[in-house]
């Protein structure tokens, strides 16, 4: 799990500064010979010594001893889904509290500390105020700079960057939000466009390892589909009140849904989806059509509520998919709670946009349905 490495790291640190064992023993009150014990691994510093030795060299106590804590992805996972649940059982603050306590204890774990990022963010909203909000999407923005100046993973860079971005935006500072990803976003960056995944599985094909490339271009493919229906949600918000427009991206992204059965690979995009088709048609008074695409939600949630523990698999066509699945960092479950969920889904009934149709026995019908989902009496 971890290692200590108290006599190298004086070592290392040492000649980084460029100083002489007989110098750092002068600075601590100890003689030259101590100096080379620990060095030696033939002794060790006492508490106060460690203390002294952290002060000089300007590193925390578990820098200097090498105590690096690393959690196995199933364990990630694990304490990801038991502090979910805390977030939809337990008052907030007791849940923040549990969360910063393993993000301290395991602070140089940092594929943990991203998905605790990911978990602030996902239950954000859950705070009581506005500064509330902004106080833990900022420890957890906190958490990602931490990641990107220490870890040597780019991937996981990478992906502390996108996290960033999403929690500045959150908290209202889009122009934070345009400084981090533009660069990496313009049309001529390679990496930008996806060219670096395409050239992945090319030199897989090339290497004869074609189970790989197929492994890669199944990935490639959902993900492009999840995007596609994603800026189609984004669009349809952009472009609310241009009715004619919003029909067409309605009607095609929905022909994508069906022709990949995406209400069963990934329902909570598809629900989504539908919400905001709903929230669209409502705006400009098509009560009719907004509760057909409520009808439609409705059976994505369900697939949500009922899933045993993950939502995400493939099927007949991406039939890699699974194993592709099994690699994230949060495998196949549900990035919140249920319950949580449960709750989330009745607030949005009262968006304000639904007012005009509040009386009609359908939408009075869902939103009875998910207050009971609220309080947790529609499912087990």
């Amino acid at each position: 799990m971890y290692g200590l490495n108290l006599a190298d790291n004086i070592t290392r640190l040492r000649h980084a500064r460029k100083i002489t064992q007989e110098e750092l023993a002068d600075f601590l009150g100890v003689t030259k010979a101590s100096v080379s014990k620990w060095e030696n691994a033939q002794s060790t510093p006492d508490l106060l010594m460690l203390l002294g030795l952290s002060a000089f060299f300007d590193v925390t106590v578990d820098g200097l001893l090498g105590y690096e804590p690393q959690l196995s992805r199933e364990q990630i996972r694990r304490r990801y889904e038991e502090l979910s649940r805390d977030f939809a059982n337990l008052p907030f603050e007791e849940a923040v509290r549990k969360t910063r306590t393993l993000a301290h204890r395991y602070y140089s774990c940092y594929p943990l500390l991203l998905q605790l990022g990911v978990l602030y963010w996902n239950h954000s909203m859950l705070a009581e105020t506005k500064e509330g909000q902004k106080e833990i999407l900022s420890e957890a923005a906190g958490w990602c700079d931490h990641i990107l100046e220490n870890s040597g993973d780019v991937g996981l860079c990478n992906d502390a960057l996108a996290l960033k971005a999403g929690l500045t935006l959150q908290m209202g500072r889009a122009a934070e939000t345009v400084n981090l990803l533009e660069p990496a976003a313009k049309p001529g960056r390679l990496g930008g466009q996806g060219q670096a995944g395409a050239l992945l599985v090319q030199a897989y094909q090339m290497m004869g390892e074609t189970d790989q490339a197929k492994f890669h271009i199944q990935g490639r493919q959902y993900v492009d589909l999840l995007n596609l229906v994603g800026d189609g949600i984004l669009s349809l918000a952009l472009y609310e009140n241009e009715i004619d427009r919003c029909e067409k991206t309605i009607g095609r992204i929905r022909c994508v849904i069906k022709e990949y059965s995406l209400e069963n690979l990934h329902p909570n995009l598809a629900a989504q989806f539908y919400f905001q088709s709903a929230v669209v048609y409502a705006r400009n008074e098509n009560w009719e059509e907004s509760l057909l695409s409520l009808g439609s939600f409705e059976k994505c949630v369900d697939r949500l509520l009922n899933a045993k523990r993950g939502c995400l698999h493939g099927d007949d066509y991406f039939d890699l998919l699974d194993g592709w699945i099994e690699e994230l960092p949060l495998g196949d479950m549900a990035p919140r709670d249920r319950g949580f969920m449960g709750q989330n889904i009745s607030q949005a009934l009262s968006h304000p946009v639904f007012e005009g149709m509040k009386e009609k026995k359908e939408f009075q019908r869902l939103v009875h349905r998910f207050a009971q989902e609220k309080g947790g009496e529609s499912y087990d």
